[in-house]
């Protein structure tokens, strides 16, 4: 295993820890624990306060605080922590996932490229 996949094996196994934290908080407090629709709901809110956060940064919307950057900064892990929980509750290796869509998308936008600056008259 390569020190990218540990990496974000590591990064993996603490986020299980986390959502199992919110499992029992949410089961001591509620009686019952989100289910994967409930999960995913709470990450599309968090992706709406990231846009929210990316809009300050770029001066389109105010921020009430001058540390919009740090907000922003733990926005994104919020949401790296929900794709990574995601992942694993839904049996998606990420690692390898990542890997094979990287290449996909790479040969498309290399051939899009290619298409787009290649001169009248001369074949693809």
């Amino acid at each position: 295993m390569d020190q990218e996949a540990d990496g974000l094996k590591a990064l993996t196994e603490r986020a299980m820890r986390i959502h199992a934290l919110y499992d029992q908080l949410n089961l001591a407090a509620r009686g019952r624990t989100w289910n994967r629709e409930e999960f995913m709901l709470g990450f599309v809110g968090d992706v709406g306060d990231l846009a929210k956060l990316v809009m300050a940064e770029e001066g389109a919307r105010p921020y009430p605080d001058t540390s919009a950057h740090d907000a922003l900064a733990h926005e994104l892990s919020d949401c790296l922590w929900s794709v990574l929980v995601l992942a694993r509750l839904y049996g998606v290796d990420l690692g390898r996932a990542f890997a094979r869509t990287m290449t996909e998308l790479e040969a498309a936008i290399e051939a899009d490229l290619e298409r787009a600056t290649a001169r009248p008259g001369e074949p693809e």
